[in-house]
């Protein structure tokens, strides 16, 4: 479900009641553990987290007018997602992710390539979320993706 907000601010306001407090959290976890060079905006209809065209001008190779996107978290029609591009591209973060949740979550890891799904608020792990988006900064997301790009 891809909102047509403008800011965080009326994405939040626009989701359920009963999501809005986790999800707040979720994206101050987020904010407080993101390395510097990563800029939140509105990205493809969720709250992103991208690398600004100021840091690395070439932008998202699918359309270079995008910044380059790292991590967005939505609410979804079911559930919340956490979606992050370093765990889809990096396979030693995704093992390191996959065995850390497994610690941190009484729950079954519900994923896809690099999309995470809490289908209940209050089975967010947000330490974890917030050890993810520290695991990875700008510049090496930017070499990853570069990488990545040339194969």
């Amino acid at each position: 479900m891809q909102s047509a907000a403008t800011s965080p601010a009326d994405y939040i306001a626009e989701m359920p009641e009963e999501r809005q407090a986790a999800f707040k959290k979720l994206r101050a976890v987020i904010k407080k553990n993101l390395s510097a060079g990563f800029k939140e905006m509105m990205s493809y209809g969720m709250l992103g987290y991208a690398v600004p065209h100021s840091k690395y001008p070439a932008g998202y190779h699918c359309n270079p007018k995008d910044p380059l996107p790292f991590m967005c978290i939505a609410s979804q029609k079911n559930f919340i997602a956490v979606y992050h591009m370093g765990i889809y591209s990096s396979p030693e973060l995704l093992k390191w992710f996959t065995a850390a949740h497994a610690k941190a979550s009484a729950k079954k890891l519900d994923m896809g390539k690099s999309c995470i799904r809490y289908k209940k608020p209050e089975d967010i792990p947000f330490e974890l979320i917030g050890e993810l988006a520290a695991k990875m900064s700008a510049d090496e997301w930017i070499s990853l993706y570069e990488q990545k790009l040339k194969r």
